[in-house]
């Protein structure tokens, strides 16, 4: 049997105990997917002007109450004047396109302007140049082609050194005339037909065979007005 003194004594530490609490880790919460961000352009700004200054750093163009200084974009082949109308891009506040020229008064020469070294080339068809007169300027003119023909009516060539090299040269015409101070031929083979009258005037006249001179006519004149000099090893006449 259990004194109540002992009862005591047990059951104070169970009154004693606390209640373990349970602590919880807040739960780390589900972090959002972060958007994609959109690619925006570059911002520009369209505005017509006129050119009222050119210069070899570039153009000022007036558009409004608003000047700005501005370049020529690569697609503008002619070349701004002052006066022209002018479309622009701005895409910095001291940065100007000057993008193609919109009209320019009369009285002005046109010129298509490019840096560098160009090329025009047509893949599939014909190039044709058409003007009332076509010049071309340069230091070095090469032309290459397979096949070349010219038809002009009147062609006049005036150079200090002409050199013209080819396997076969033929020359066809109805007159032609040289002057020359002096005259070189060298060739292999040279034969000349004249159905006419061939002339040679000159002041003095030397033919020179190494084997065989002939002179064959159906009618032979030798004329000295001084005098007829024949010698050889053996002279006939008959």
């Amino acid at each position: 049997m259990t004194s109540p003194s002992n009862a005591t004594l047990s059951s104070s530490p169970a009154r004693g105990r606390r209640k373990a609490r349970t602590v919880t880790s807040p739960q780390p919460q589900p972090q959002q997917a972060q958007q994609p961000q959109q690619p925006q352009a570059i911002a520009a700004g369209w505005c017509v002007g006129t050119v009222s200054a050119c210069g070899p750093e570039g153009f000022a163009v007036l558009s409004g109450t608003l000047q700005r200084n501005g370049r020529r974009a690569a697609s503008c082949l002619l070349e701004p004047r002052v006066g022209d109308s002018v479309a622009c891009m701005e895409v910095a506040p001291k940065e100007l396109w000057i993008l193609a020229v919109l009209q320019r008064e009369g009285g002005q020469a046109h010129v298509l302007r490019l840096s560098g070294d160009t090329r025009v080339q047509v893949d599939d068809g014909a190039l044709t140049f058409a003007a009332p007169r076509l010049a071309l300027h340069g230091d070095q003119l090469e032309v290459r082609a397979r096949e070349g023909r010219m038809a002009v009516e009147s062609v006049e060539l005036v150079g200090r050194h002409l050199r013209v090299v080819g396997s076969v040269v033929k020359l066809v015409g109805s007159v032609l005339s040289t002057v020359m101070d002096r005259v070189s031929h060298y060739s292999r083979h040279y034969v000349r037909t004249t159905d006419g009258t061939d002339r040679v005037a000159a002041t003095h006249v030397e033919c020179e065979a190494r084997q065989l001179l002939r002179l064959s006519g159906e009618h032979t004149l030798v004329n000295g007005e001084k005098l007829v000099k024949t010698r050889g090893g053996q002279i006939h006449f008959g």
